[in-house]
Parts: structure tokens; sequence; C-alpha cells
């Protein structure tokens, strides 16, 4: 894992190396006072002894400390349960959206403006947390940020009316938006290169989970009661996440590291983002990826079951095998590929496929190769979604490698363009009618083709500018 040096440079090691002073997790180095004991003189948690001052003067030590204490199981269920909340909220809904039209009388457009309306939230939410958590720490604007969830979606499951509900599924959207946001500023906060890109793949095994159990979730729940009861499971799961953030996860954003200033310095800050032309170009490849990975969402219950006839119990089983194909790939990522392959060649392979994917599911679409049944194009979709657990870690891995000093600001971006590139490319999917495959395989191969076109232009990755900078302040490559 790359250390960081004491002028803030990247100073190599091989994986699971340690520079002097660290410590492995659970040792305690010379002078450190283990877990429960009681030596004379202990400090308190954070204070530092005069025989520890010259190690922790080091900041690869001092890295490698804070990692031993803040990480564990718990605390990667954590972020991996915030990290969850976005397919929770949408997809446990889906099977209800009939019910709620009756129930409501409303048309089922304006329900379909609940989704949009939580989605949006999510997207702009991001935008706000993360300068946020730059400058108050991560705790504080995560646990608001889950208390108004917690209320907004309590509110949702007595709504009256359509109209009140798409308020506070907005609501619900914006709140949402800070575990996404503040689970990957922790983060970079804690992991630096290499032992991120493996951080982060840990994390969607359990996120990825999600969009599989959520819509099974939603149709138990409606077995025993009506749309109102799904917002009440997910009130519970907020409530849940709130109580094991509130003692398990510290704060891992140091005072001497947090932004000053108000709103001004946070879009100053992001206006210097995005003139990094290669955070830009891994933020964009990564929510290109991302729409191509929505487009299939949006499209494939059509797809699959209309034109292809597939029963909802197929579809639920084809569903579910992308999705374990997309976590595979992910820990295939992590355990296997990572440090021992470079973060960009496995990028640049993970777009390859999505791109090969794509363009296959689009020649069968428009009857290339004559008639093809559903076993091919669920075929095409597996790879597509497969891919995925190679490209989104190792993009956001890459983007945020390069941002220390922002962490928070970074992650908003990366989150608000993969929701709103995926927000737009949504709808689109079904332009043409209900009766072709064809804009959702022209959607996946335009997004996945602009995806490569900004990893090769903006980030490119054979000249070497991709990876300087990266553990130090945001510039503007020429």
């Amino acid at each position: 894992m790359p250390k960081r040096g004491s002028e803030g440079t990247a100073v190599p090691t091989a994986p699971g190396d340690t520079t002097p002073g660290d410590t492995a997790p659970g040792d305690t180095a010379p002078g450190d006072t283990a877990p429960g004991d009681a030596a004379q003189g202990a400090t308190a948690p954070g204070e530092s002894t005069p025989g520890d001052r010259a190690a922790t003067a080091d900041p690869a030590v001092a890295a490698a400390r804070r990692r031993t204490a803040h990480t564990g199981f718990l605390v990667t269920l954590v972020l991996g349960g915030l990290t969850a909340v976005p397919p929770l909220s949408m997809d446990m809904y889906l099977p209800a959206l009939p019910e709620v039209t009756r129930s409501l009388s409303a048309s089922a457009a304006t329900v379909q403006l609940t989704l949009t309306a939580c989605l949006a939230g999510m997207a702009l939410g991001q935008l706000v947390v993360g300068p946020m958590s730059d400058k108050w720490g991560r705790r504080r604007p995560l646990l608001v940020g889950l208390l108004v969830y917690i209320l907004a979606t309590a509110i949702c499951a007595f709504a009256p009316t359509a109209e009140l509900l798409i308020g506070f599924r907005l609501l619900q959207g914006l709140a949402g938006s800070a575990g996404i946001v503040i689970a990957r500023a922790v983060v970079r906060d804690l992991y630096d290169g290499m032992e991120m890109a493996r951080f982060f793949s840990t994390l969607m095994l359990i996120s990825g989970v999600a969009p599989i159990i959520a819509p099974l979730i939603g149709g138990q729940v409606l077995r025993v009661t009506d749309w109102r009861g799904i917002f009440l499971v997910l009130t519970a799961i907020g409530i849940v996440l709130t109580a094991l953030v509130w003692r398990s996860l510290p704060e891992t954003l140091a005072p001497e590291n947090r932004q000053d200033g108000g709103v001004g310095k946070a879009l100053h800050t992001m206006r210097g983002l995005l003139a990094d032309r290669v955070f830009t170009g891994y933020t964009l490849a990564g929510g290109f990826a991302f729409a191509a990975l929505f487009s299939y969402i949006s499209a494939s219950p059509f797809v699959i079951q209309e034109i292809y006839g597939a029963s909802p119990q197929t579809f639920s089983l084809l569903f579910g095998l992308n999705s374990v194909g997309l976590i595979v790939a992910g820990q295939i990522n992590g355990k296997v590929l990572v440090g021992r392959v470079s973060l960009d060649k496995v990028l640049a392979a993970g777009l390859a496929v999505i791109t090969l994917a794509a363009t296959a599911l689009l020649l069968m679409a428009t009857g290339v190769f004559g008639e093809v049944g559903l076993v091919p194009m669920a075929t095409g979709l597996f790879f597509l979604m497969s891919a995925m657990g190679v490209t989104l870690p190792n993009t956001n891995a890459l983007a945020l490698m390069r941002t220390p000093h922002a962490a928070g600001s970074a992650s908003a971006l990366i989150g608000t363009a993969s929701f709103l590139v995926g927000a737009v490319a949504s709808p689109l999917v079904g332009i043409a009618g209900e009766d072709t495959a064809v804009p959702m395989a022209v959607v996946q191969l335009a997004s996945a083709l602009v995806a490569v076109g900004c990893f090769m232009g903006l980030c490119r990755p054979w000249s070497g500018t991709a990876k300087t900078n990266r553990t130090t302040d945001t510039k503007t490559d020429a």
C-alpha cells in the first residue's frame, strides 16, 4: 500500500508490507497500551505519550494506527449498510407502485415521480453533505442526515396524498445521501492506494446484496401489510443504522484536516477538484458506467418479461444471478487483482468488457444474428453487470486517491455525477415503446463509449500524469 512520506508524497511498499513503526491490526507498538491495559500514565484516546511522539511524527505510522483503531468488522458492516440505503429506499418500494396508485387515487405518472424525487434528492444532497463533512467532520453530518431520513421516511408511511409523498420522498433522498457520500469519505480518510480499492470492493460485497434482497423484502412486507408498511420497515432500518453509527463509527477526520469557510469555500473547493482533469476523467468514467447499470435496472423487467416472455420468478432469478456476478467480480478485484495489476489496467479491462457486452446486446436487439432467445440476451447482461464489479470500485478509488484534502467534496461530486447521469439515462430506455430492447442497448453502448472516452481522453493512464498528485493537493493538469 502506498504510504505517505513526510512531504505527502506516495512511498510505495509491497502489499501487506509495513514501514518501521507500523503495527499489524491488533498489535501494539513499543510504548502503546493495548486495549484494556492499565499501564501507568495511560493517556486518553487521541493523546500521545512522550515515547510515542517520535513515531507518530511519521504520517505513515499515524495512518496505520488510525486504521487499526477505527476499522473492524462492525465498522465495515456499518459503512456497507450506509451505501445500501439507496437501493433499499428505491427497490423495496417498487413492488408497491400499483398499490400506491390505487390507494392515493393518483395516476401512474404521478406515482413514478416519487421515485424520481428520491433519486434527485440523493443526487443533489451529496453536494451539500460532502462539503459539510469536510468542515465539521464525518459523524455530525451523518447522524443529522440519518435522523432526518428516519423522520422523512416515517412521514412517508402516513402521507395522505401523492403530492405530500413526493415531497417527503425528496426529503428522504436528500437525507439518505449522507450515508452514501460520508461512507466514501470515511474510506478515503482511513485508506490510500491499493488498500482503498480493496476496501471499496468489500463494500460492494455488502451493498451489492441490497438490490437482490430489497424487492424480496418489499414483496414479503406486502403479503402482511400495505405499501405504508414498507416505509415503516425502512424507518426501522434507519433507526438501527443510526444506533450503530452512534456506537461504532468513530470520527475519522482529524480537526486539523478540516476545511474552513462556508458555501463559497465549498464551491471553490469543488471548482478546484473539477479543474483536475484526471479526477474529472475518473468521475465521469464512473458516472457513465453507472448510467449503463441504471439503464439495465430500468429496462430489464420489461425486456426479460415482456419481450422474451420470462416469468416473474425467472426474472427474479436472472436479476439475482447478475447481482451475484457483480459481487463476485468485485471480490476478485479486491482480493486477487488489486496489488498485482495496476488499477488503471483493471479499470480499462472492465470498461472493455462493458463495451463489448453492450455491443453484443445491440447486435442481438437489432436482429443482426436473427431471432435470439432469452439465454443469449441474459448472457450479455450478465457480462455487462459483472464488469461493473471491477469498474465502479476502481473509478471511485482512483478519483479519491487525488483528493485527501477534500474527500467529502470529492465523494459528493462522484456520487452526484453518477446519480444525475443515471437519472437522465434511465427514462431513455423506454423511448421507443415496449416492443424492442434496442433503446436499452443503445443507451448502454453510448454510456460505455463515453466512459471509455473520458478514461482515455482525460485520465490518459499511459502518460503517467494520472499517477502524479494522488496524495497531494489537487492541481489543474494542462
